[in-house]
């Protein structure tokens, strides 16, 4: 009895006593304190000496500065010629070891100078604190491997998205074949635009690889620090995608309907416009509802008729030129010119450069909110009907005013707007001088005898009721403004067909 008694009090002190220089070694190798410049410090408080890590030139790593012993002993240490030395120098007794380095670099050297004799515990201590210090440069040299090795799939996956976005879809199979073999090997893909806070992005975008299992390409959008974009080939991805927003607060999905690889620019528009919608859903989720759109209600050969006289200029440029223009344009007239080249990784200048010359060329003036409108619709109609639009014999003769007149246009966009009249403010009349004043507020005010605020008011009221964002710009915007000018809200804006036809009315503005 008494024995044992004595070993659980031994057993009880042992437990309470102070770590020993092993543990206290030992735990720095625990996540949180894995800290090479710690571990030095340590070890120069723990062997009362002079401790510095430095690389084979001298040049310290961590620690203080050691004066150097002989040059050419370090140098055969750091070479790996000698793994350890000890030696008296000046009256400092010193401890030379090399610290194996992660490639590129070579070696290190920590070197231990004391005012005393190393004993065995010291030496030990030393010894030990080397091995751990090895470990920790290489752990940390993978981590920022892993780090670096991240960044450049992110950046690869990037320039993927852009070649999409100009309709290079063989140098975007290329690029992605290296890495991701078979993840462009489709014909047709849908966008998805996921949005959160920008600080929970990057989670975001590591639960969409996780979800899609690296099956689809997956993008952190360059523009919008919320967004993440996804280009998906197959429905189970989507599903996946669609799941991640349960348990999310503020996330939000919006998909494309599907597209062509060389119209990933198209598709990205129609999700980003799904995505405003999933902000008025409870399911904050939206896929781009086609039935929603005016140019789904037009007579689909005279809209193809239509499209082709107004984009013909554009057919006397070479592909790739006009890939560019095209894809340019199309987002240009959805973002800002700053967004849009960050989208293309472009500068601003060369969007607005190459929206400028769309303008010549179409005789357009983009400043005008229904120019851009119908504009739109053109490329929306070339973006949906790709290859099938070259080489159509078209008269050329319809006119916008003609597609908008139909019973079914009419009706939609009776329907729309009609959802402005059950508010008393007068969100209607506001919106409609918005639009022909350019989307500028003073102006409208001006119009209408308010004040600029009350406009601005007026307008971000309408979006929920419209279900679209008004003052974000892009195809809302285009739908809406197509709605008031097939009411004859607004004048009907003309635009140069192929013959040099202009029959519309003259565009205002």
């Amino acid at each position: 009895m008494a024995g044992r008694a004595h070993e659980a009090v031994m057993g009880t002190a042992a437990h309470t006593a102070a770590p020993t220089w092993a543990e206290e070694l030992l735990d720095h190798l625990r996540p949180t304190g894995r800290d090479p410049r710690r571990v030095v410090d340590w070890l120069a408080e723990t062997a009362a000496a002079d401790v510095c890590l430095h690389d084979g030139t001298g040049t310290p790593l961590a620690g203080r500065p050691v004066p150097p012993a002989d040059p050419a002993l370090v140098a055969d240490i750091a070479a790996g010629r000698i793994a350890s030395a000890a030696l008296e120098d000046r009256g400092r007794h010193l401890r030379l070891i090399r610290v194996a380095l992660p490639p590129p670099a070579v070696a290190a050297v920590l070197t231990v100078a004391r005012a005393t004799p190393f004993d065995r515990r010291t030496a030990d201590i030393v010894t030990h604190t080397a091995g751990v210090l090895e470990l920790l440069l290489r752990a940390h040299e993978t981590t920022v491997a892993g780090y670096r090795l991240q960044r450049a799939a992110s950046d690869l996956r990037l320039a993927i998205l852009q070649l999409l976005m100009v309709e290079d879809t063989v140098s975007a199979r290329r690029v992605a074949a290296g890495l991701w073999p078979g993840l462009l090997d489709t014909d047709t893909a849908c966008v998805y635009v996921a949005e959160c806070r920008p600080e929970q992005r990057d989670r975001l975008a590591e639960a969409c690889l996780a979800a899609t299992e690296e099956r689809a390409l997956v993008v952190r959008c360059p523009a919008v620090d919320g967004h993440v974009i996804v280009v998906t080939p197959g429905d189970p991805a989507a599903a996946a995608l669609r799941s991640l927003i349960d348990g999310r607060p503020d996330t939000y999905l919006g998909g494309s309907a599907r597209q062509s690889l060389a119209q990933t620019a198209a598709a990205y528009g129609q999700a980003v416009s799904a995505l405003a919608v999933a902000h008025f859903r409870s399911d904050r989720a939206a896929v781009y509802a086609e039935r929603t759109h005016p140019e789904r209600l037009m007579d689909p050969e005279a809209l193809r008729d239509w499209t082709l006289a107004v984009l013909t200029p554009l057919d006397r440029l070479a592909h790739h030129a006009r890939a560019e223009l095209l894809a340019t344009t199309r987002l240009g007239l959805e973002f800002t010119a700053v967004s849009t080249a960050k989208v293309l990784g472009v500068s601003r200048n060369t969007v607005r450069a190459r929206m400028e010359r769309v303008e010549g060329l179409l005789c357009t003036d983009f400043s005008d909110l229904a120019v851009r409108a119908a504009v739109h619709l053109a490329l929306n109609t070339q973006a949906g009907l790709g290859d099938g639009l070259d080489g159509h014999a078209g008269a050329g003769r319809t006119r916008l005013g003609d597609l908008l007149a139909g019973p079914a246009v009419r009706s939609w966009a009776s329907a729309l707007l009609a959802r402005l009249d059950t508010d008393g403010r007068a969100l209607r009349r506001t919106l409609r001088a918005w639009i022909a004043a350019g989307g500028n507020a003073e102006r409208a005010a001006q119009q209408l005898g308010v004040h600029a605020q009350t406009v601005r008011e007026h307008v971000r009221a309408a979006e929920p009721v419209l279900e679209r964002q008004l003052l974000a710009g892009g195809s809302d915007l285009y739908d809406v403004v197509l709605a008031h000018l097939a009411l004859g809200d607004l004048p009907v804006p003309a635009l140069h067909t192929a013959d040099g036809d202009n029959p519309d009315s003259p565009v205002h503005g």
